[in-house]
């Protein structure tokens, strides 16, 4: 059992309190691996907070001041984790992006949310490196670094964001974007509070210990790769070995041969590690595995867990939540593909459309209430009022019924999205953001984007176009213009071209029809 008041009292104020606490206990402990444990490099904990400590005098000396915006674009490295921590010790919001978004899409939020500064990891990304470039980003060690601007100071959303109480942990230390149905980003604001308080948690529920090393591919620019993934592991003391991208043939090589006990993925790594490896059992140091970030398909949860030899764990959260809502439990694993339990500390609702309480068994929408809900969208008041409902609950926009165990503690079933938000490699896709791009291309008078379910829990980007008559493109033509303007996981898996959508006479568009014949598609 969790005593939850004696570990809110315990939360620092920062988040770079976590490296520099396991760096006071025990210095020589491996805090991070780049690479393979073979091969790899390897940072004590000392050594991380020297690294810390190096690059918040760099942005110091830079200029960034407490509340300034800091744009980091980079893959899993050392690098991002220390200017993560730097960030938090001047006082700044970290603002981290994956490299692999399309050069647009950088730009919209980096406009967005007011850098000050920008930083890339260009040594350890071709990507980067090419958005450094292209900002004219001048080379300092192994970063490039951006032009200084003169940042905006934090808009207020019912009071300045920037402005709560440090020592409680209340002012914001991530901003955390994700693309809203309006096609433009939102930049969810995280705490320093928001975001101990899922690691603590996330790292105790995981029994994680200083002799523990866990798998970093998951991207530290999504909220689960930085919050369950490196806060939790980092908080615990344990060694977390980084990976800049997934490949099956990595992760089959870091749980068989690198000494791996824990491991978290999206559904899709599995089913593509299942590909690699077959049906034989997988020789392993492992004692837990987890899966989140999108639907878990009941029979791969069985194969992995076969190939595994041991259970895999499924939760569900958001990026407005820190993310972790609920969870499996370590010492009671489910045979079905249930979310768990709402994790310490946090409260759920399912209501109706009226917001009344539904019964366990009825399925309504979602609403959390915790610590771990964050302080609202930035330079977004209307959204924010939309999404933070009176008496601190967070409308999660998710669809879910409670089952009751018969012990008082009902395991949440996550059964569909009041959006249309399509889950494709743990990362959110919204529909009308890839529709957007499609019918800019002069070729298309109009497009539909669905989802297409996959047997491994994973969705397809199914986009339906209607050409402009006389100038219909190609697919090749509208598979390039997708590939310049969308990160890959945003860009249709597949392009069907129709003489006419379906619609009705109001020219509304009937998705549901396109639906099922994106699900009869092979």
């Amino acid at each position: 059992m969790i005593d939850l008041q004696a570990l809110l009292a315990a939360l620092p104020a920062r988040i770079d309190a976590i490296p520099r606490a396991a760096a006071a206990r025990t210095p020589d402990a491996p805090a991070l691996i780049e690479g393979n444990a073979e091969h790899g490099r390897t940072l004590s904990y000392a050594a991380l907070v020297a690294e810390i400590d190096r690059y918040a005098a760099l942005l110091r000396g830079r200029g960034v001041r407490p509340g300034d915006r800091v744009l980091l674009v980079s893959e899993n490295c050392g690098a991002q984790v220390a200017l993560i921590f730097a960030a938090s010790t001047v006082g700044a919001w970290i603002v981290n992006l994956n490299p692999r978004l399309s050069a647009p899409e950088i730009d919209a939020i980096q406009l967005h949310c007011g850098a000050r500064l920008a930083l890339y990891t260009a040594a350890m990304s071709p990507e980067a490196a090419a958005h450094a470039a292209r900002a004219g980003a001048q080379a300092d060690g192994e970063l490039m670094i951006g032009p200084l601007h003169e940042a905006c100071e934090p808009e207020a959303i019912g009071g300045d964001p920037a402005a709560g109480d440090p020592a409680a942990g209340d002012t914001v230390a991530a901003l955390v974007y994700t693309t809203g149905t309006t096609g433009q980003p939102k930049g969810v604001m995280l705490s320093h509070r928001n975001l101990l308080f899922v690691a603590a948690v996330s790292s105790r529920l995981r029994g994680l210990a200083p002799q523990d090393r866990a798998w970093g591919v998951l991207p530290i620019s999504h909220v689960y790769g930085l919050t369950s993934v490196l806060l939790g592991t980092l908080s615990a003391g344990a060694c977390l070995q980084l990976a800049p991208r997934f490949t099956p043939e990595a992760m089959l090589r870091a749980i068989r041969d690198d000494g791996l006990t824990i491991v978290q993925g999206v559904p899709a790594m599995y089913a593509r590690l299942l590909e690699l490896a077959g049906n034989a059992r997988l020789p392993s140091r492992l004692r837990f595995a987890y899966a989140g970030g999108s639907p878990l398909d009941p029979d791969l949860k069985r194969r992995v867990e076969a190939l595994l030899g041991l259970p895999l764990h499924n939760g569900y959260g958001l990026s407005e939540a820190a993310p972790t809502v609920s969870q499996t439990r370590l010492d009671a694993p489910r045979a079905d593909t249930a979310v768990g339990q709402p994790i310490p500390g946090v409260e759920v609702r399912i209501v109706d459309q009226a917001g009344r309480d539904l019964p366990d068994g009825e399925a309504g929408e979602l609403w959390v209430r915790g610590p771990n809900v964050m302080r609202g969208y930035y330079r977004e008041p209307l959204l924010t009022a939309a999404a933070l409902r009176p008496g601190g609950w967070l409308n999660s926009g998710d669809m879910a019924r409670r089952e009751d165990d018969g012990n008082g503690d009902g395991a949440l079933f996550i059964v569909g999205r009041t959006k249309e938000l399509i889950i494709r490699s743990g990362f959110n896709v919204f529909p009308l953001e890839v529709e957007t791009v499609l019918n800019a291309h002069p070729g298309v008078t109009q497009s539909a984007v669905v989802g297409k379910a996959g047997a491994d829990g994973n969705e397809e980007v199914v986009a339906f176009v209607q050409p402009a008559p006389q100038r219909a493109p190609t697919l090749e033509a509208l598979r390039a213009w997708a590939a310049e303007r969308l990160a890959p996981y945003k860009r249709p898996g597949r392009i069907v071209l129709m003489e006419a959508l379906p619609a009705a006479a109001t020219g509304k568009i009937f998705k549901h029809a396109l639906k099922e014949i994106a699900a009869a598609l092979t």
